[in-house]
């Protein structure tokens, strides 16, 4: 029942702490916040939620103790100059975007049972280089008409981010519910084409569930949330509220390498509004999937650590950019406890 280990697996890999740390990370990536983000629906294109954010042992139990997280992600993104969205409180046309940053987390999974699960809390940070560009500004803030080419590179810091979640364990079954948001790092600038932070506040939950069968080695995971975003008051722009799934699935060849494949849906359910939001309600759609592969491997005597790659292509996009996403995650954990000999349970 709740608090229970679901198997070795699970716990071995962190119990899916390394996707909560993602998942607020790559919320954090949603980096183009003033550059392709707006290109991404929302806000001319920015939506506080990166898609593919969780994964595989999404609910999964952890092991109790601290946990650390370090994600490499890689987001590159166009839009053909035919498609116009809001940067800047202008409408731009042509809008391209290419980001690398670091995200760096830590995670606290308690080991004293809450309403009979498993409680934990994650903050992380992250730094990393955007570049940004337009082919072409159609209207300026102030009724100008502008154009030309234009470009703006920018290594800066993003918001901090925070997340919480409950999991409880049921055998091959697990579930969980969770809420993130973002603080304001102050770094957000409106006139500049490339940011990481997002320069409004938002909040975030959802639910999910992860299969998880050590006699087979199969998983799969689906986690789905609702994001509602505060206004950007530079813009006098306030995003709709956003639907996104994001589900992995994937089989473990051993006990320590995992191979298999994730992908994510993101729908923006509710329009755009304020003064700012010049070119409509803005909905935004997108799909996405692409491989995955994880790695087990022992830190010292009582840690783990678990190496993921995965990569996301986007399809069938909406007024959002299509582009890809790559990530590096290196999760450091507590190790899974050895489960204690046949004959030590036996009553004497």
């Amino acid at each position: 029942m709740g608090g229970t280990r679901c198997d070795s697996i699970a716990l071995a890999t962190g119990g899916g702490d390394r996707f909560r740390l993602a998942a607020a990370a790559l919320a954090a990536l949603c980096f183009l916040a003033g550059s392709s983000d707006r290109a991404k629906a929302d806000a001319g294109g920015l939506s506080f939620w990166l898609p593919g954010t969780f994964g595989s042992l999404a609910a999964a139990p952890g092991v109790p103790g601290w946990a650390y997280s370090s994600i490499y992600l890689h987001v590159q993104t166009g839009a053909q100059g035919g498609k116009e969205f809001i940067q800047g409180g202008s409408v731009v046309a042509g809008l391209n975007a290419r980001a690398d940053a670091l995200v760096e987390g830590l995670t606290y999974t308690f080991a004293t049972p809450v309403l009979g699960g498993q409680a934990s809390f994650t903050v992380l940070g992250a730094g990393g280089q955007v570049k940004a560009g337009i082919d072409a500004t159609l209207t300026g803030p102030r009724g100008n008409t502008i154009s030309g080419h234009a470009t703006d590179t920018r290594t800066t810091f993003a918001d901090v981010f925070y997340q919480g979640a409950l999991k409880w364990n049921f055998g091959v079954h697990n579930t969980m519910v969770y809420f993130t948001g973002n603080i304001p790092s102050g770094t957000y600038d409106s006139n500049r084409l490339a940011n990481l932070s997002f320069g409004f506040t938002a909040i975030d939950g959802g639910v999910g569930y992860t299969y998880l069968n050590p006699a087979t080695g199969n998983e799969f995971s689906v986690v789905g949330g609702l994001t509602y975003s505060g206004m950007n008051h530079d813009l006098q722009y306030q995003n709709g509220i956003d639907f996104h799934l994001d589900w992995g699935a994937s089989h473990f060849l051993s006990k320590n390498f995992q191979i298999g494949m994730a992908g994510y849906y993101f729908q923006q359910i509710t329009g755009d509004s304020g003064p700012g939001a010049t070119l409509g309600d803005f909905r935004g759609r997108v799909l996405g999937f692409g491989p995955q592969v994880g790695f087990l491997f022992p830190v010292g005597k009582e840690h783990q650590g678990y190496l993921n790659l995965k990569a996301y292509r986007d399809i069938a996009a909406e007024n959002r950019p299509e582009g890809y996403t790559a990530w590096v995650t290196l999760a450091i954990s507590p190790a899974a406890p050895d489960a204690p000999p046949k004959h030590s349970l036996i009553r004497k």
